[in-house]
């Protein structure tokens, strides 16, 4: 499936040849058109845009950065499937036609009191550690804004040079990805070969997408399907090096407080396999850019979106190929 998707970006590539990174604002953004060389490679406003409107559809790309790839072309995949639209993963002008919609894809933000209070200093990469604090929560506001809107950190700061982070009533520049789902999810499937997690409703229609991280060749995902047992938000994240993977030098078991930058973050949907679970991230940039010790790994967002959706019983079938 991965051949499939890279082959997608390899005919955007040759529709409209290359080009290098273009300075990106919210008035390019806003205003960008259907541009297929946009989709090969560099940062451009069409793939911002594209993104956004992605998001909105319920086809996650994962963070919102300007940049196309496979967390892109997967999105693109669901959002045709989605729509009845032939399925290739190429963003081309039917797709581009078929998500657009009346309202700009950025839009205002103005920093308050609680955005920049109650930060972090910074997190420990050592569990040890990390337990003897009281809470794993943002270490920064751009980071903590950032997560609120679906956004790359840099990918935010670039598009508000000027802007001071510490100080409430800064105006800010932001995506603006729509509403969660609305819909309540029957069934999920965990596709291993796409790296991807994709829920269906109670008549078997694909009402959602998301890029995931599922597992690695020494902690592998589970087979088979199996169901959802418990949901927890802002959990607490219970450390067993003899059941799960041992995390540097620490042997023992260890309990690690919630936040965003804990080792599920914001989300954990237990499942009926012991110790696995569908849950969020600290690093919203590496989803399905690095592997997972056996779970599946989502954007805080994408599994806080998921969460609301589900409930006890609902199916969850790993996909081999």
């Amino acid at each position: 499936m991965r051949t499939v998707i890279l082959a997608a970006l390899a005919l955007a590539a040759a529709a409209g040849g290359t080009a290098a990174d273009e300075h990106l604002d919210a008035a390019s953004i806003n205003g960008a058109t259907y541009d297929a060389a946009a989709f090969a490679e560099g940062q451009h406003a069409a793939v911002a845009k594209a993104q956004v409107l992605l998001d909105r559809a319920d086809a996650s790309p994962g963070v919102i950065d300007g940049y196309a790839g496979e967390n892109v072309a997967k999105a693109v995949r669901a959002f045709e499937r989605m729509a009845g639209l032939p399925v290739d993963g190429r963003m081309d002008r039917a797709v581009w036609d078929r998500l657009q919609d009346d309202r700009p894809v950025l839009r205002g933000y103005t920093l308050t009191e609680g955005d920049v209070s109650d930060l972090t200093e910074r997190i420990p990469e050592d569990y040890a550690r990390m337990a003897r604090m009281d809470r794993l929560g943002y270490t920064s506001v751009a980071e903590r804004i950032a997560e609120r809107f679906h956004m790359d950190v840099e990918f935010l700061r670039s598009l508000n040079p000027r802007a001071d982070f510490s100080r409430p009533g800064t105006a800010l520049t932001v995506a603006d990805p729509g509403s969660r789902l609305q819909t309540a999810v029957a069934r999920i499937e965990a596709d291993k070969a796409l790296a991807q997690l994709r829920a269906y409703d109670a008549a078997g229609d694909l009402v959602a997408a998301y890029p995931v991280t599922i597992g690695s060749r020494q902690t592998p995902s589970p087979s088979g399907t199996h169901e959802v047992v418990g949901i927890a938000i802002e959990p607490t994240y219970r450390y067993k090096p003899d059941e799960n993977f041992q995390q540097g030098d620490n042997d023992e078991p260890l309990t690690l407080p919630p936040g965003p930058n804990g080792p599920v973050g914001l989300v954990w949907i237990d499942l009926s396999k012991p110790t696995y679970g569908l849950h969020g991230s600290p690093d919203p940039a590496e989803i399905d850019k690095e592997q997972s010790h056996g779970c599946v790994r989502m954007t805080n967002w994408d599994a806080r979106e998921l969460a609301e959706r589900v409930s006890t019983g609902v199916t969850v079938a790993f996909l081999e190929r």
